[in-house]
């Protein structure tokens, strides 16, 4: 019973000296070097960037939406945006801390809140923000999934702020798949990388509950081929 106790106390003294380096500076500094300078290694395209760009430039808002398997491609390219002051929702867990560290280091701000933990203050912030900056990013599967479902935020925050939606759709010559929910996606190095924005979307807020349900599963569809599982 004794031995028991201090292998469960040693066991939590451990996990806590873990998560407090895990989320140090240093070693999220060098972490995010080290994804940066990975992501330099794919041979990256970009397409029709320009349409959207110039809608943000004109003063439009502009809500980027990517599946949770797919958004390690787009870091490197999304440090580009960083004179937008964009954000993005980055869960409460442990994990989400580091994102959220790197997001900082990106050039990006994290609101930190999901849709199992915080979601209704972080969508509040996220409004505010994509009203103020005109850019922000969702990850519309949430940090949880299910995989390939479009979770209701992403409809909410677009109608308040008066958002246009751009979908984000990646493809790779060659990578590796995690076992994850999502079978999370790594390219591998040097391999090809196309990063595509869909056409922008503008959706009419609305309080009827069958239209707003028809909006989500219409972005579900147009993003759905993106999907790789």
């Amino acid at each position: 019973m004794i031995n028991s106790t201090i292998s469960i106390a040693m066991d939590k003294a451990v996990r806590i000296k873990l998560d407090r380096f895990l989320t140090s500076e240093l070693f999220i500094f060098f972490l995010y070097r080290f994804i940066l300078t990975y992501s330099w290694t794919f041979r990256l395209k970009v397409e029709n960037e320009k349409e959207w760009v110039d809608y943000l430039k004109n003063g439009g808002a502009v809500l980027l939406c990517v599946w949770h398997q797919q958004f390690f491609s787009v870091i490197r390219h999304a440090k580009n945006y960083k004179i937008y002051n964009p954000s993005i929702m980055i869960s409460l867990s442990r994990d989400g801390e580091i994102v959220a560290r790197m997001c900082k280091h990106n050039g990006w701000n994290a609101v930190r809140g999901s849709s199992s933990r915080g979601g209704r203050e972080a969508l509040k912030k996220m409004i505010t923000k994509l009203k103020e900056t005109k850019l922000a990013a969702h990850i519309v599967d949430g940090p949880k999934g299910p995989s390939g479902k479009v979770k209701p935020g992403v409809i909410r925050l677009a109608h308040v702020s008066n958002a246009v939606i751009v979908p984000i759709s990646v493809s790779v010559e060659k990578a590796w798949y995690f076992n994850s929910w999502d079978k999370f996606l790594l390219p591998k190095p040097f391999s090809k990388v196309r990063l595509g924005f869909g056409k922008m979307i503008k959706f009419d807020g609305t309080k009827d509950k069958e239209i707003f349900e028809a909006q989500r599963k219409q972005l579900e569809e147009i993003m759905h081929p993106s999907i790789k599982v």
